[in-house]
Parts: C-alpha cells; sequence; structure tokens
C-alpha cells in the first residue's frame, strides 16, 4: 500500500514522503495513529500542490541548516561523567547530555536529532556523534567523555 508519511520516521520515511509499505503495518499502525494518509489519487494532488508551495520554504530551511553545519563542524564537546577507578562510566552518555553540551555552546538541537555512532557511550573516551539538521544535511561532531 502507498501512503504519504505526515510526520518523520525514522527508518521509514520523511515527513510529505510518498513509500510503500505492508497493508497491514499503514492500516493498522501508521493511519490510525496519524502518522500517515492513504495515497489515494485525490491525496497525491493535494501533496503535489502543498509540495510546490512549501519548495521556496524549504530552499530556505536547507541553507539555515547548511550555515549551522558550518558553524558547528569544528565544535567538539566535553562531557563529565561519573566513574569506576577503571573508567567505565556509571549508567552511560546518551543524546540528553549531548543535547545540553551543544545547549551550553549555544546551539539549541532537539536530542531526537541527535544519534551516536556505535553502542552506547559506557567508557571513557573519545567518539563521534551525529546531528541531523535537516533531512539532507548533517554534521558529525566530536565529543569526549571524561571522569568528573
Amino acid at each position: 500500500m502507498e501512503i504519504i508519511l505526515k510526520e518523520d520516521i525514522a527508518k521509514l520515511g520523511h515527513k510529505n514522503d510518498i513509500i510503500r509499505v505492508k497493508d497491514g503495518y499503514a492500516r493498522n499502525y501508521l493511519i490510525p495513529k496519524g502518522y500517515a494518509i492513504p495515497a489515494t489519487p485525490s491525496a497525491r494532488k493535494m501533496h503535489e500542490e502543498n509540495m510546490r508551495q512549501r519548495a521556496h520554504k524549504e530552499e530556505k530551511i536547507k541553507n539555515e541548516a547548511l550555515d549551522l553545519a558550518k558553524k558547528m563542524e569544528d565544535l567538539s564537546l566535553t562531557i563529565g561523567a561519573k566513574t569506576s577507578s577503571t573508567g567505565k562510566i556509571f549508567g552511560s552518555v546518551n543524546t540528553i547530555q549531548i543535547a545540553e553540551a551543544l545547549a551550553e555552546k549555544g546551539f539549541d538541537i532537539d536530542r531526537k536529532k541527535i544519534s551516536i555512532k556505535g553502542d552506547a557511550v559506557k567508557e571513557v573516551g573519545k567518539y563521534v556523534a551525529t546531528i541531523h539538521l535537516h533531512r539532507e544535511v548533517s554534521v558529525e561532531i566530536n565529543f569526549e567523555v571524561v571522569s568528573e
């Protein structure tokens, strides 16, 4: 079944994408939750018209994301965590701590737009996080976890 997404859904697609999914997934989850609508001919016409109107707005948003990415390119973060004597972190460092560290530097980024490469950060060391600013713009940030 073809559907039009109304929201960004991780590992599925971005808002306003027309994608093909299994019928049960669409009928039982995506459509009832309000994440998508069926891609009927009338819905496709409305979608095309909306996309034409939004094209110039999207270009502006993309340019803003590119400017923000240029500012963040050389940024490196230091995140303090309580550790044992062997360097293992009590708990783990996740996207919430990275978002807070970015806020301290003056960048207001939603934690849902941040992903950490590899498994959870459970030891002191240097790591890389990817920040998805726009569907076509993402920037990698180096961060170091140190013992407090």
